[in-house]
């Protein structure tokens, strides 16, 4: 069993307009101790990321605590929406989940997102079999993969967790089939539960 954990990052600076150097709030710095006490007994074998800063610190105490270094992979950045900011984010959110060939002059539709993140995640796949990973990631680009394996996470789904950071998706797998989704807030998590997540299985 390969078990892959998607983690969305921590609270972004949106003052900071430039998408791929954007850091973490100091809440997000706070927050990101969430994910290493989920992580910390979970025997992580590798860690990746989305090169994205916002993706690498939230990732950076874990990696700091247990002695791992952090691979950054390109094809697991986010979105990008375009060359200059989008005031009406929500509007444009929309028109994609509803069109996922829709896209902006110099940005890229969720069908291409999706495509890039699920090759980049069948490569880790055949590079890591029966290993524990820890991926960096984002809100739209971990939406696709989950609406890849998945179809009805749709634009609802995604607005549900539009500002829960961070967030964790556990994805298990025997061989290169799915067997199961596990959907964690990592914010409310049962004492009573391993994870408190949502489950979805896909088990044949």
């Amino acid at each position: 069993m390969t078990n892959i954990y998607f983690i969305r990052h921590a609270e972004p600076d949106y003052m900071n307009h430039n998408d791929m150097e954007r850091p973490l709030t100091g809440k997000g710095l706070e927050d990101r101790r969430l994910v290493t006490h989920f992580l910390s007994d979970k025997n992580i074998d590798i860690v990746l990321s989305s090169p994205f800063t916002r993706a690498v610190e939230t990732l950076k105490d874990f990696v700091v605590l247990y002695e791992h270094s952090i691979i950054t992979v390109e094809a697991f950045q986010e979105r990008k929406v375009d060359s200059v900011w989008i005031e009406d984010f929500n509007k444009f959110t929309e028109q994609q989940w509803n069109d996922f060939d829709y896209k902006l002059s110099d940005g890229e539709s969720l069908r291409e997102v999706q495509n890039r993140n699920i090759e980049a995640l069948m490569q880790v796949l055949r590079l890591h079999q029966d290993k524990n990973i820890a991926i960096g990631s984002h809100g739209t680009a971990l939406s696709t993969i989950i609406n890849y394996f998945d179809p009805n996470y749709g634009f609802q789904d995604f607005q549900n967790i539009r500002f829960l950071m961070p967030w964790i998706v556990k994805f298990s797998f025997e061989g290169d089939e799915l067997a199961n989704i596990e959907k964690i807030d990592v914010f409310n998590i049962s004492k009573n539960s391993e994870s408190g997540g949502c489950h979805i299985n896909y088990a044949r």
